[in-house]
């Protein structure tokens, strides 16, 4: 009976860990050029991670009403009680136990990350004041870099101040390269003063993306952008280059594609701006090793 419990136990757990890899894999991400550089226990880890961030993240992104959206993150957030409760339920949770085990990764951040999606759940985020865009990337962005330091396996006291000045890097680029996709499905990110301050009152994503101050709008978020992975190189030459591989190559992935951003200028916001894979992968061979 132990031993048939045993088996299914270690079923259960390899369909768990093979869901996340599958989750991880199929997405195309860029984080996938450092997470395949971990060791293969941390590297699990990561996937698992990633893949709870993709779930919950396609709930806030899919069509539905909010309140089926809020009442589907509300069970997330039961799962993740259960998760440290050693009771997961769900595969991307399974896969999780023992990496919040062996790694200590916060409960709280990844009720973090619910709480970010839950702001994209509850209503279109349009042109939001500072203090909540800064919220909103504290949550969604810099959440995932605290797990993310944990599963590197980062001791250094900077690691996590690290883990949200970039956090804060990724997130404003993400910002900065989506905003036409952002506007098709009705949401602005660009902090309020920014707009405010180049000109632009109107709040409605459609009309902002047509205006002629946008441009400058965007520069404007790309120098704090430009702060942070500044802060974020800063941290990182004060922790240990090993455990820190994927966040330095995850840094120069973006630091090169606020650059082309830049060059870009947002003058055509129907061409998406992104890096071919040789240099995605020029860049992991420079920054891995």
């Amino acid at each position: 009976m132990i031993t048939a419990m045993q088996s299914s136990s270690d079923g259960l757990l390899a369909a768990a860990e093979a869901h996340v890899r599958q989750v991880a894999t199929d997405s195309g991400s860029s984080f996938l050029w450092g997470m395949r550089l971990l060791p293969r226990p941390r590297r699990e880890a990561m996937y698992a991670i990633y893949a709870f961030c993709r779930e919950v993240d396609d709930i806030a992104d899919e069509g539905g009403r909010p309140v089926e959206k809020l009442a589907r993150l509300a069970d997330w957030r039961e799962e993740i009680e259960r998760l440290y409760a050693g009771q997961p339920g769900q595969p991307t949770t399974r896969a999780l136990l023992r990496p919040v085990e062996d790694y200590g990764l916060p409960k709280a951040e990844f009720h973090a990350v619910i709480d970010g999606m839950e702001m994209d759940a509850q209503e279109n985020i349009c042109a939001p004041e500072m203090e909540t865009f800064r919220l909103y990337c504290r949550r969604v962005a810099g959440a995932v870099g605290v797990l993310s330091v944990h599963a590197f396996g980062a001791t250094e006291p900077e690691a996590k101040a690290l883990a949200l000045a970039e956090g804060d890097a990724l997130q404003f680029t993400n910002i900065l390269r989506d905003v036409r996709e952002d506007a098709g499905r009705g949401r602005l990110y660009l902090p309020r003063e920014l707009l405010e301050h180049n000109g632009i009152a109107s709040r409605d994503p459609a009309a902002v993306l047509e205006d002629a101050r946008l441009p400058a709008a965007c520069r404007a978020l790309a120098v704090m952008a430009e702060e942070r992975f500044a802060e974020a190189e800063r941290l990182m030459s004060l922790c240990g280059r090993g455990p820190m591989r994927p966040a330095r190559i995850m840094l120069a992935v973006y630091r090169r594609l606020l650059t082309r951003l830049q060059h870009q200028d947002w003058c055509d916001m129907s061409v998406r701006v992104s890096l071919p894979k040789a240099e995605k992968l020029w860049i992991a061979l420079r920054n891995g090793f």
